[in-house]
């Protein structure tokens, strides 16, 4: 009886697998009316999670399957969105905003979150290669005749607690790194221009009015002051509304 069980599990994970493949979609980025290449734009996946920065060329490449939605943002433009159909070059064409500021956003940290994530993933090489699942499908089959066999490594690291722990250590990763995303748009820098708070009542504020990491994603550097100018107000009104309270001890 387990032995059917364990046979069932193997031939669902397997059909999973041939209903749901990624391929290699590549693409480039435009503006939309002058029809140049725009650079360091951020390219993210809503299924997966992922997310990167194209080339100088304007150019990138990623994973995705039918149905995923891709999103792009750049500083100073709307954002665009595209859904993989069966093609494999998709075009972003990205709209500047119509209203204009001067840069006043000032980046806090050295290193940009694109950077810390890759440095993260280099430094914990192994956990990531461990807790991702992939394919679990070989060809070629065990005998060398063809067809599709099933690979014992893949489903040990789906199966395993060492599998599941390396997930759990990149989710952590991924956390962090969209927390980086939101304080390297959301500085002190910015917060102290627009408000003028600055020691504890600007990390009192900044704590408690922290906005969320798709709200940074899409949003331009108008969008972004106007949110501290409102909080702001709000904040003037009411400075414990969003308060942690403090830990007590047993």
């Amino acid at each position: 009886m387990k032995k059917i069980i364990y046979i069932s599990l193997l031939l669902f994970i397997a059909g999973s697998g041939l209903h749901a493949q990624d391929k290699t979609v590549q693409g480039i980025v435009f503006d939309m009316n002058s029809k140049q290449r725009l650079t360091r734009v951020y390219i993210y996946n809503t299924r997966t999670g992922d997310g990167f920065y194209n080339t100088t060329k304007g150019e990138f490449k990623t994973n995705a399957r039918e149905g995923d939605v891709l999103v792009a943002a750049l500083q100073g433009y709307g954002v665009d969105t595209i859904s993989i159909r069966s093609e494999s070059t998709v075009l972003f064409y990205l709209k500047r905003n119509s209203i204009q500021l001067q840069e006043v956003v000032v980046r806090d940290s050295v290193q940009t979150p694109a950077d810390q994530l890759k440095a993260k993933q280099e430094e914990f090489n192994t956990a990531y290669s461990k807790g991702t699942v992939k394919d679990v499908l070989t060809t070629g089959g065990s005998n060398g005749g063809g067809g599709a066999g099933l690979s014992i490594n893949a489903l040990y690291t789906l199966l395993s607690r060492e599998g599941r722990n390396a997930r759990l250590l990149q989710k952590i990763i991924e956390r962090d790194y969209r927390d980086a995303m939101i304080d390297y748009r959301f500085t002190n820098t910015l917060i102290n221009r627009v408000t003028g708070l600055n020691g504890d009542k600007l990390r009192d504020y900044k704590q408690q009015y922290k906005p969320g990491y798709y709200f940074i994603l899409e949003a331009n550097d108008y969008d972004l002051i106007e949110y501290i100018r409102k909080s702001y107000q709000s904040y003037l009104e009411n400075p414990a509304a969003y308060r942690l309270e403090p830990l007590k001890g047993n």
